[in-house]
Protein backbone atom coordinates (compact mmCIF):
# COMPACT_ATOMS: atom_id res chain seq x y z
CA UNK A 1 0.00 0.00 0.00
CA UNK A 2 1.37 3.77 -0.99
CA UNK A 3 2.22 5.90 1.64
CA UNK A 4 -1.27 8.24 -0.62
CA UNK A 5 -3.33 4.86 -0.07
CA UNK A 6 -2.59 4.40 3.65
CA UNK A 7 -3.40 8.68 4.50
CA UNK A 8 -7.05 7.91 2.24
CA UNK A 9 -7.80 5.17 4.39
CA UNK A 10 -6.75 6.93 7.76
CA UNK A 11 -8.56 10.08 5.84
CA UNK A 12 -12.31 7.56 5.43
CA UNK A 13 -11.13 5.44 8.59
CA UNK A 14 -11.89 8.67 10.91
CA UNK A 15 -15.11 9.99 8.80
CA UNK A 16 -16.62 6.68 9.68
CA UNK A 17 -15.99 6.57 13.32
CA UNK A 18 -16.65 10.67 13.28
CA UNK A 19 -20.29 9.37 11.62
CA UNK A 20 -21.12 6.99 14.23
CA UNK A 21 -19.77 8.96 17.29
CA UNK A 22 -22.32 11.86 15.49
CA UNK A 23 -25.24 9.20 15.74
CA UNK A 24 -24.66 8.06 19.30
CA UNK A 25 -24.21 11.56 20.33
CA UNK A 26 -28.04 12.36 18.82
CA UNK A 27 -29.36 9.65 20.70
CA UNK A 28 -28.08 10.32 24.16
CA UNK A 29 -28.65 13.64 23.97
CA UNK A 30 -32.44 13.63 21.50
CA UNK A 31 -33.42 10.41 22.89
CA UNK A 32 -36.65 8.85 20.93
CA UNK A 33 -40.20 9.40 22.53
CA UNK A 34 -41.52 6.11 24.19
CA UNK A 35 -44.80 5.15 22.73
CA UNK A 36 -47.92 5.22 24.73
CA UNK A 37 -48.94 1.38 24.35
CA UNK A 38 -52.54 0.68 25.78
CA UNK A 39 -53.15 -3.07 25.59
CA UNK A 40 -55.21 -5.19 23.47
CA UNK A 41 -54.97 -3.22 19.84
CA UNK A 42 -54.92 -5.87 17.38
CA UNK A 43 -53.57 -6.32 14.16
CA UNK A 44 -55.12 -4.97 11.16
CA UNK A 45 -56.78 -8.27 10.06
CA UNK A 46 -57.98 -8.55 13.57
CA UNK A 47 -59.55 -5.48 13.54
CA UNK A 48 -60.95 -6.17 10.27
CA UNK A 49 -62.62 -9.16 11.62
CA UNK A 50 -64.09 -7.09 14.67
CA UNK A 51 -64.95 -4.07 12.54
CA UNK A 52 -67.07 -6.78 10.28
CA UNK A 53 -68.52 -8.13 13.51
CA UNK A 54 -69.69 -5.23 14.57
CA UNK A 55 -73.85 -3.72 14.50
CA UNK A 56 -74.46 -1.02 12.21
CA UNK A 57 -77.30 1.09 13.60
CA UNK A 58 -78.25 4.60 13.06
CA UNK A 59 -76.78 6.55 16.23
CA UNK A 60 -79.20 7.26 19.25
CA UNK A 61 -79.41 10.15 20.82
CA UNK A 62 -77.94 11.80 23.73
CA UNK A 63 -81.24 12.45 25.90
CA UNK A 64 -80.42 11.63 29.81
CA UNK A 65 -76.43 11.44 28.89
CA UNK A 66 -74.11 12.67 31.80
CA UNK A 67 -70.70 11.72 32.57
CA UNK A 68 -71.73 11.43 36.27
CA UNK A 69 -73.41 7.90 34.55
CA UNK A 70 -69.63 6.68 34.25
CA UNK A 71 -68.03 6.84 37.37
CA UNK A 72 -64.87 7.73 37.27
CA UNK A 73 -62.05 7.86 38.01
CA UNK A 74 -61.98 5.14 40.46
CA UNK A 75 -58.98 3.77 42.81
CA UNK A 76 -57.42 0.79 41.08
CA UNK A 77 -54.11 -0.23 43.48
CA UNK A 78 -53.51 1.36 46.65
CA UNK A 79 -53.34 4.71 46.06
CA UNK A 80 -54.02 4.80 42.31
CA UNK A 81 -56.58 5.66 40.59
CA UNK A 82 -57.48 4.92 37.03
CA UNK A 83 -56.16 8.38 35.40
CA UNK A 84 -52.68 8.07 37.54
CA UNK A 85 -52.14 4.52 36.16
CA UNK A 86 -52.33 5.92 32.48
CA UNK A 87 -49.99 8.15 33.21
CA UNK A 88 -47.12 5.87 34.52
CA UNK A 89 -47.77 3.14 31.96
CA UNK A 90 -47.85 6.13 29.05
CA UNK A 91 -45.09 7.99 30.54
CA UNK A 92 -41.22 7.80 30.06
CA UNK A 93 -39.26 7.29 33.49
CA UNK A 94 -41.94 8.40 35.27
CA UNK A 95 -41.83 8.72 38.97
CA UNK A 96 -44.61 9.49 41.26
CA UNK A 97 -45.22 10.54 44.90
CA UNK A 98 -46.83 8.61 47.78
CA UNK A 99 -50.39 9.25 46.52
CA UNK A 100 -49.10 7.98 43.14
CA UNK A 101 -49.69 10.88 41.29
CA UNK A 102 -46.27 11.50 38.93
CA UNK A 103 -43.71 14.22 40.33
CA UNK A 104 -41.33 13.35 36.91
CA UNK A 105 -41.47 12.24 33.78
CA UNK A 106 -42.02 13.06 30.11
CA UNK A 107 -44.91 12.36 28.17
CA UNK A 108 -46.04 12.16 24.42
CA UNK A 109 -49.15 12.72 22.84
CA UNK A 110 -49.60 10.32 19.57
CA UNK A 111 -52.65 12.18 18.33
CA UNK A 112 -50.49 15.32 17.77
CA UNK A 113 -47.09 14.93 18.89
CA UNK A 114 -46.92 17.35 21.55
CA UNK A 115 -44.35 16.34 24.25
CA UNK A 116 -44.57 17.54 28.15
CA UNK A 117 -43.03 17.08 31.22
CA UNK A 118 -46.43 18.47 32.77
CA UNK A 119 -49.04 15.75 33.63
CA UNK A 120 -51.28 18.12 34.24
CA UNK A 121 -51.50 19.30 31.08
CA UNK A 122 -52.50 16.12 29.64
CA UNK A 123 -55.35 14.22 29.53
CA UNK A 124 -56.60 10.96 29.69
CA UNK A 125 -58.50 9.86 26.81
CA UNK A 126 -61.63 7.52 26.49
CA UNK A 127 -60.99 6.20 22.87
CA UNK A 128 -64.61 5.36 22.63
CA UNK A 129 -65.61 8.95 24.08
CA UNK A 130 -68.39 8.33 26.91
CA UNK A 131 -70.75 10.32 25.38
CA UNK A 132 -70.26 8.27 22.19
CA UNK A 133 -70.87 5.01 24.12
CA UNK A 134 -73.94 6.15 25.48
CA UNK A 135 -75.47 6.73 21.89
CA UNK A 136 -73.95 3.57 20.95
CA UNK A 137 -75.57 1.17 23.44
CA UNK A 138 -74.26 1.96 26.62
CA UNK A 139 -77.56 4.02 27.70
CA UNK A 140 -79.02 0.81 28.68
CA UNK A 141 -76.34 -0.61 30.48
CA UNK A 142 -75.94 -0.49 34.24
CA UNK A 143 -73.85 2.11 35.80
CA UNK A 144 -71.27 -0.71 37.41
CA UNK A 145 -71.18 -1.36 34.04
CA UNK A 146 -70.40 2.23 32.72
CA UNK A 147 -68.02 2.45 35.41
CA UNK A 148 -65.85 -0.75 34.06
CA UNK A 149 -66.08 1.07 30.57
CA UNK A 150 -64.81 4.48 31.79
CA UNK A 151 -62.01 2.69 33.62
CA UNK A 152 -60.94 0.21 31.14
CA UNK A 153 -57.60 -0.31 31.43
CA UNK A 154 -57.67 -4.50 29.52
CA UNK A 155 -58.03 -2.96 26.26
CA UNK A 156 -57.22 -0.21 24.21
CA UNK A 157 -59.94 2.20 25.42
CA UNK A 158 -57.45 4.70 27.22
CA UNK A 159 -54.52 6.82 26.51
CA UNK A 160 -52.53 9.87 27.86
CA UNK A 161 -52.64 12.81 25.35
CA UNK A 162 -52.28 16.39 24.88
CA UNK A 163 -55.60 18.33 26.50
CA UNK A 164 -55.44 19.99 23.73
CA UNK A 165 -56.39 17.11 20.89
CA UNK A 166 -58.74 15.17 23.33
CA UNK A 167 -60.53 18.48 23.49
CA UNK A 168 -60.41 18.97 20.64
CA UNK A 169 -61.83 15.35 19.58
CA UNK A 170 -64.76 16.19 22.14
CA UNK A 171 -67.39 12.74 21.53
CA UNK A 172 -66.60 12.46 17.53
CA UNK A 173 -66.23 9.09 15.85
CA UNK A 174 -63.78 8.71 13.13
CA UNK A 175 -66.20 9.93 10.58
CA UNK A 176 -65.60 13.25 11.89
CA UNK A 177 -62.89 13.82 14.02
CA UNK A 178 -59.26 11.83 13.73
CA UNK A 179 -55.65 12.42 15.13
CA UNK A 180 -53.59 15.44 13.46
CA UNK A 181 -50.81 12.84 13.28
CA UNK A 182 -51.42 10.96 10.53
CA UNK A 183 -49.06 8.14 11.36
CA UNK A 184 -51.03 7.10 14.59
CA UNK A 185 -54.26 6.98 12.52
CA UNK A 186 -54.04 3.49 11.54
CA UNK A 187 -53.49 2.99 15.32
CA UNK A 188 -56.57 4.67 16.23
CA UNK A 189 -58.71 2.77 14.02
CA UNK A 190 -58.20 -0.14 15.43
CA UNK A 191 -57.85 0.57 18.67
CA UNK A 192 -61.48 2.62 18.44
CA UNK A 193 -62.91 -0.90 16.44
CA UNK A 194 -61.53 -3.30 19.21
CA UNK A 195 -62.76 -1.24 22.17
CA UNK A 196 -66.47 -1.07 20.09
CA UNK A 197 -66.35 -4.70 19.83
CA UNK A 198 -65.41 -5.96 23.35
CA UNK A 199 -67.43 -3.81 24.60
CA UNK A 200 -70.72 -4.87 22.37
CA UNK A 201 -70.95 -1.11 21.04
CA UNK A 202 -72.92 -0.33 17.91
CA UNK A 203 -71.48 2.19 15.07
CA UNK A 204 -73.54 4.19 12.54
CA UNK A 205 -72.71 3.78 8.56
CA UNK A 206 -70.37 7.06 8.32
CA UNK A 207 -68.25 5.72 11.27
CA UNK A 208 -67.85 1.99 9.65
CA UNK A 209 -66.95 3.87 6.34
CA UNK A 210 -64.22 6.27 7.69
CA UNK A 211 -62.83 3.12 9.89
CA UNK A 212 -62.09 1.18 6.65
CA UNK A 213 -60.56 3.97 5.12
CA UNK A 214 -58.38 4.06 7.95
CA UNK A 215 -57.50 0.26 7.75
CA UNK A 216 -56.83 0.76 3.97
CA UNK A 217 -53.85 2.81 5.28
CA UNK A 218 -52.18 0.96 7.62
Amino acid sequence: MTVAQERCLMTRTRNALGAILAVLLLAVCFPAHASATPPGIPSTTTARSYLSAITVKTEGSSDGYSRDKFPHWITIEGTCNTREMVLKRDGTNVTTGSDCYPTKGSWYSEYDGVTTTDPGSFDIDHVVPLAEAWRSGAKSWTTSKRQAFANDLDHSQLIAVSASSNRSKSDQDPSTWVPTRTAYRCTYAKMWIASKYQWGLTAQQAEVTALNNLLATC
